[in-house]
């Protein structure tokens, strides 16, 4: 199939040339397509791929070719374009289209893919070239978030040095004690105080410094990798709780967010059972955050899970909720007990009509099924009254604290507010993650 793919391209950028046109090459992978392969099986999988090999094809012109490259990849060729926007225009359509939900052997199911793009001729001229870019953008979107597109440009090419150099030293870091977790306190409006954290795990490279979790978590995730450092990131959680509680600084509860690929381990509510036992902690002490477009990707097998890890007593948040497709109903079946607000909601919650009548809804969705609901990425006094208002039950971003270490959140804990010194002039559009 690849090589009648570059075939197809080949005779598409000889037409271009005489009829100087551009044509853009788009590279598709699929979000976390591993998962519903691993819990539902390769023929599920199977049928999946060609509903979505369907979907692209009615997307196209007769001009235009899709391939698949093997595994959960395909690529597209849009032929004799006039303009990069006609391209994009595409890309959005995919998008659209790859997220509507599909239904196989009676389960539902959603998907998502993270693009790349490259054009002919301004990024190459060789069919192999082109498709070589157009992967390393379709990386650039993954990195971004997944579930959207990115144009290639050079500077990408670094990344994806930097990318190969993060991967072969992520095997070791684990062995190298390289990571370290901190804690992004959240803030309880109400009584305006403290009762539990994030934790949110950082890579101390040796060479590029302090890395955030966008930088390495999805090669975690493609490598396996992201199953031992899951484990040593709920160890170390629950020591710390540990201690706190024996310092006498309880209750308080620490979230710690669960990948798509966790959540599919066969022994993972066992798993968090022994460590649970293993520092005499309560489940009430532990939150585990799944995102919602993890949850929905597969909502039979996610209710099920979730349902045994709150049966044990563990606090059930949906992160990044609004971004994904789930439905009131989808909710009511979820075990959960939090919705926490996605930052991009929030962040201009307090000029955008459209983000604050979001948040209102999301609010008012939480108040209506008795739910605790997290504001995060709050980093101005205009975001917080609005939140205050709407009657928002805790609130996480960098108008109280960045994300610190163990020892600032122990003094958080022992001072309480008092203790928070990023009130002023937090830093805008940084993750927190």
């Amino acid at each position: 199939n690849r090589m009648h793919f570059v075939e197809q391209l080949q005779n598409s950028l000889a037409m271009a040339r005489r009829l100087k046109k551009q044509v853009a090459v788009l590279f598709l992978d699929l979000d976390r397509f591993k998962i519903i392969n691993d819990t539902l099986g390769h023929a599920v999988g199977d049928e999946l791929l060609i509903e979505v090999a369907g979907r692209l094809k009615n997307l196209l012109r007769e001009t235009d070719c899709v391939g698949r490259m093997g595994g959960d990849e395909f690529a597209v060729v849009l032929a004799n374009l006039q303009r990069q926007e006609d391209a994009e225009k595409v890309a959005r359509k995919i998008l659209e289209a790859l997220a509507e939900p599909v239904k196989v052997d009676h389960h539902e199911l959603f998907i998502t893919t993270s693009i790349g793009m490259v054009f002919f001729p301004r990024d190459d001229e060789q069919p192999e070239e082109l498709l070589k870019k157009a992967d390393i953008a379709m990386y650039g979107a993954k990195a971004q978030g997944r579930n959207n597109y990115m144009i290639y440009h050079q500077g990408l090419d670094q990344d994806s040095e930097r990318r190969i150099q993060i991967e072969s030293n992520l095997r070791r870091a684990l062995d190298r004690e390289e990571f370290v977790l901190h804690y992004q306190p959240k803030v309880q409006l109400e009584k305006e105080r403290v009762t539990s954290f994030e934790a949110l795990v950082r890579w101390r490279h040796p060479k590029l410094g302090l890395l955030l979790p966008k930088e390495f978590i999805s090669l975690a995730e493609e490598t396996g990798l992201i199953f031992p450092l899951g484990a040593w990131v709920l160890d170390q959680v629950c020591r710390q709780l540990q201690r706190w509680y024996q310092q006498g600084l309880g209750p308080v509860r620490v979230a710690v967010n669960l990948s798509g690929y966790q959540l599919q381990q066969q022994n993972l509510v066992e798993q968090i059972r022994q460590v649970l036992d293993r520092y005499d902690l309560s489940a009430e002490a532990l939150e585990l955050e799944i995102t919602e477009t993890v949850v929905m990707q597969n909502p039979d097998f996610a209710v099920a899970i979730l349902r045994q890890l709150k049966d044990l007593g563990i606090h059930i948040s949906i992160d990044d909720f609004g971004t994904g497709y789930s439905s009131l109903s989808h909710l009511k079946r979820f075990s959960v007990n939090t919705l926490k607000i996605d930052r991009s909601f929030v962040s201009e919650v307090d000029r955008n009509t459209t983000d604050a009548a979001i948040a209102r809804a999301i609010l008012a969705m939480g108040q209506s099924l008795d739910l605790n609901v997290v504001a995060e990425g709050v980093e101005t006094e205009t975001q917080l009254d609005f939140l205050k208002r709407h009657n928002c039950n805790e609130i996480q971003g960098f108008f109280f604290s960045r994300p610190v270490d163990s020892d600032s959140a122990t003094r958080i804990l022992r001072e309480g507010l008092s203790a928070l010194q990023a009130r002023e002039n937090p830093p805008a559009a940084v993750s927190t993650s």
